[in-house]
C-alpha cells in the first residue's frame, strides 16, 4: 500500500530516525525507510504507530482525494526564491495529539493581536523540555500564566512574561503546561465579499 509517510515526514522537517525514535515502542530509522517506500507493509498498527510519532490522524497517511494539499509556490535560501526542482506540497497545518489552542486578543511581546498560537499539552515529566519557551499554565480558580518558561525549582515553574519590564510570576504544581508548537499570523485582513 502507497501513504503519504515520506511526504508528512518531510514536510514537518524530521528525519527517518526521529520519527523512528517518536514511535511508541521506538523502533529503527531503516524500518520508517522500508515503510515509506514500500518494502515493509504498512498495516494498521504502523498506521497507528506513526500517526501518533508525528502528530496527524492516521487517516492522513492514507492516500486519497479528499487530502487538501498546499503546492509550494518557491523556496526561500540564501540567494533568495527559487521554484523547486520537483513539485512539493505540504499538508495543511492541522492539530494533532494533545494540542489546545491560544486567541491572542492584545499585542503582548512577540504576539500580536489576532494571532492564533498551538500549544502541545506536556505532563509534568516533559516540563524540563519546555525550558526557554513560551507556555501556558493552568493556575487555581481557572486562571492561567503565560510566558517564558526560565526555570523550574520543584513543583514551581518560574515564567518571564512577553511584556518588558513585566514581573516573574511563579506558578505551583500545575497539571499540565501548553508548550507553543505553531503560531498562525495572518498578514492581510480578510476580504469581504
Amino acid at each position: 500500500m502507497t501513504s503519504r509517510l515520506r511526504e508528512l515526514r518531510k514536510a514537518r522537517g524530521m528525519t527517518l530516525a526521529e520519527v523512528a525514535a517518536l514511535c511508541d515502542p521506538p523502533t529503527t530509522a531503516v524500518t520508517i525507510g522500508r515503510l515509506e517506500t514500500g518494502m515493509r507493509k504498512l498495516t494498521v498498527p504502523w498506521l497507528e504507530r506513526l500517526a501518533a510519532a508525528l502528530q496527524v490522524d492516521a487517516a492522513d497517511l492514507l492516500p486519497g482525494e479528499s487530502q487538501s494539499m498546499v503546492p509550494v509556490a518557491a523556496l526561500l535560501g540564501r540567494d533568495g526564491p527559487e521554484a523547486p526542482s520537483a513539485p512539493i506540497s505540504l499538508p495543511p497545518p492541522a492539530p494533532g495529539g494533545a494540542v489546545i489552542a491560544l486567541m491572542v486578543q492584545a499585542s503582548a511581546g512577540d504576539y500580536r493581536a489576532g494571532d492564533i498560537l498551538w500549544l502541545e499539552q506536556l505532563p509534568p515529566a516533559r516540563f524540563a523540555e519546555a525550558i526557554n519557551t513560551d507556555i501556558l499554565a493552568p493556575r487555581p480558580m481557572g486562571r492561567f500564566a503565560f510566558g517564558r518558561l526560565a526555570a523550574i525549582e520543584g513543583a514551581r515553574l518560574q515564567l518571564l512574561p512577553p511584556a518588558p519590564g513585566s514581573r516573574q510570576v511563579i506558578v505551583a504544581d500545575p497539571p499540565w503546561i501548553g508548550r507553543i508548537s505553531l503560531l498562525i499570523r495572518r498578514l492581510a485582513p480578510p476580504s469581504r465579499p
